[in-house]
């Protein structure tokens, strides 16, 4: 049975910004992961900031949603009081609104794993004290 993968940010910045300093590790991992990755649209709004300086860096950001590499399948409207509840909850962290986003999505995606470069995952929590499974460096 092949594992849902949930697209954190960085992962995306990596995948596409030949000078980020994740870009050979999220390549590499990504060659062996099964697509399409789930993310949201908070993420897709911070890689879309984070590409700016890429030539075509948000086209290409939906480029891969429409190739199909990314799937939006996270409903905030939904979500919403639950997200709010994780920023409360690691307000000491802090939790950003897509870390958040993701958290509640790895609750909601049975068996899923995220795919991230961000250390803050390793803390974070799904179901109220459920390691999340991560794919990560090791020095992240």
């Amino acid at each position: 049975m092949i594992k849902p993968i949930i697209a954190d940010t960085g992962v995306i910045v990596g995948l596409l910004d030949e000078d980020d300093q994740w870009h050979e590790w999220a390549r590499a991992q990504a060659a062996s992961l099964p697509v399409p990755y789930s993310t949201c649209e908070a993420v897709i709004t911070e890689a879309c900031h984070l590409l700016k300086h890429v030539r075509n860096g948000a086209k290409k950001v939906l480029r891969m949603i429409e190739q199909g590499v990314l799937v939006i399948d996270f409903s905030l409207s939904m979500e919403a009081q639950d997200v709010s509840a994780l920023i409360e909850k690691y307000s000491d962290v802090p939790m950003d609104f897509a870390d958040a986003c993701l958290v509640r999505m790895s609750e909601l995606i049975e068996n899923s794993t995220v795919f991230t470069v961000d250390g803050d995952f390793r803390v974070y929590r799904k179901d109220r004290k459920k390691k999340i499974p991560l794919i990560i460096p090791d020095r992240a």
